[in-house]
C-alpha cells in the first residue's frame, strides 16, 4: 500500500493546536493552520484550476499554503508556475500517477496542523476554512468534511435523483446530518488533523482514480475506515456550514455516465471491502440500500401521481443505478477471488 512515510509528517499524535489570527489581527478557533491541498492533472480544467485556487486566496480564515499538485504532466506544472508564481506551493506528484498519490504528496509537504482538500474542478465560499477550524475545537475530531453542492453547467436533469448526487462528487440525500460522526468523508471537500496521517498512513494507491477509463473511486473512504479502525476513540465528522460548489459538465448529466459511474463504484466498493473487510467496507451502503433507495423510490412514483412525470424516470434511475453498482461490486469481488486463487 502507498502510504505517507512517518518521517514527512512526524510519528507523533498531538492533537492540541495552537490559535491563529484572521486578518484583522484576532484569535480564531481551532487548529493554528490550515494547509490547502488542490490535485489537478489536465489542462482542460485551466479555468476551474485558477477559481478553484482564488476561492482559497479568498478565504475570511486565511489559509496557511496552497499546495497544487500535478499529476505526471510537467506542461501544466511549467504553464502554472508562469501563472500563479509564488501565490501557492507547486510540485509534480511523486508517487504512483493517480488522486491517491498526489494527495500523499501534498500531506508530506504539508507544513499545517489540518490538511483540506478541495477538488480541481469546485470553489470554496468563503467561510469554508472557518467553519472546518470551528469543528475541530474538540480533541476528538479527527476529520471534518462539507456540504458539497452541484454546479450544473447545464439545467440538472428533471430525472437525475439526489440520492445519487454522489455520482457528481455531492453530498446526497441519505447522508447524516450535519456534525453527527460518520463513517467517511467525500474526499474534495474532506481535512484531516496532520498527525492522523501518522497512525493511519496515506491514501492507498490500488483504491481511487488514476486516470483509468473507468471513474473509479473510493480511496477517502478506505482512509477513513482505517483511521476508525486504527484509532477507534477520534471521530470524523461533516459540517454543512463549510460549503463548496463541484462544477457538474453537461457530460456528467448523461444517463450513459450516471450507469458508468454506479458500476465504477460497485468497483471501488470492491476493492475497499478488500482492503478493510465487507462488514466496514459496505456498512453504510447497506442502510443506504435498505432505507433511502425505496423511499427514494416512493418519492418518484408519488411525484409522478402528482402531475411531475420526471418523478418516473428518477425512480427508475435509482433502480437502473443500483443494479449497476451491484453488477460492479460483483464483479470486483469475483475478480480478487479469481486472483487470489
Amino acid at each position: 500500500m502507498t502510504g505517507v512515510a512517518l518521517e514527512d509528517i512526524g510519528a507523533s499524535v498531538v492533537t492540541r493546536t495552537s490559535a491563529t489570527a484572521d486578518a484583522a489581527g484576532q484569535l480564531l478557533p481551532g487548529p493554528g493552520r490550515i494547509s490547502v491541498v488542490i490535485c489537478v492533472y489536465t489542462e482542460q480544467r485551466w479555468a476551474d484550476i485558477l477559481a478553484a485556487v482564488e476561492s482559497v486566496r479568498g478565504q475570511s480564515r486565511p489559509a496557511h499554503e496552497i499546495i497544487v499538485v500535478v499529476d505526471h504532466n510537467p506542461a501544466l506544472l511549467r504553464r502554472l508556475e508562469a501563472e500563479l508564481g509564488s501565490a501557492v506551493r507547486l510540485m509534480p506528484n511523486r508517487e504512483r500517477r493517480g488522486l491517491s498519490g498526489g494527495k500523499n504528496t501534498g500531506v508530506a509537504a504539508a507544513t499545517g496542523d489540518v490538511v483540506a482538500f478541495l477538488d480541481d474542478d469546485a470553489i470554496a465560499e468563503r467561510d469554508w476554512l472557518r467553519y472546518f477550524a470551528d469543528s475541530y475545537a474538540d480533541d476528538a475530531v479527527a476529520g471534518v468534511g462539507g456540504l458539497t453542492l452541484p454546479r450544473w453547467d447545464t439545467a440538472r436533469p428533471g430525472w437525475f435523483p439526489r440520492e445519487f448526487d454522489w455520482v457528481v462528487g455531492c453530498n446526497y440525500l441519505g447522508m447524516p446530518e450535519s456534525r453527527q460522526p460518520v463513517r467517511n468523508l467525500l474526499g474534495g471537500n474532506a481535512s484531516f488533523r496532520k498527525d492522523i496521517f501518522a497512525v493511519a498512513g496515506g491514501f492507498t494507491a490500488d483504491v481511487g482514480r488514476s486516470g483509468a477509463r473507468l471513474p473509479l473511486g473510493g480511496e477517502e473512504t478506505e482512509f477513513c475506515i482505517r483511521i476508525g479502525q486504527r484509532r477507534p476513540d477520534v471521530r470524523l465528522l461533516i459540517d454543512h456550514r463549510a460549503v463548496i460548489w463541484h462544477r457538474v459538465p453537461a457530460s456528467r448529466g448523461r444517463f450513459s455516465y450516471f450507469i458508468t459511474r454506479c458500476y465504477a463504484e460497485g468497483l471501488s466498493k470492491a476493492q475497499v471491502s478488500h482492503a478493510v473487510g465487507a462488514a466496514e467496507g459496505m456498512s453504510a451502503e447497506r442502510r443506504h440500500t435498505a432505507v433511502t433507495l425505496p423511499a427514494g423510490i416512493g418519492r418518484g412514483v408519488a411525484a409522478a401521481f402528482r402531475g411531475d412525470l420526471a418523478g418516473l424516470g428518477r425512480a427508475a434511475a435509482i433502480i437502473a443505478g443500483l443494479t449497476a453498482a451491484a453488477a460492479g461490486y460483483a464483479a470486483g469481488r469475483t475478480g480478487r477471488i479469481s486472483r487470489s486463487r
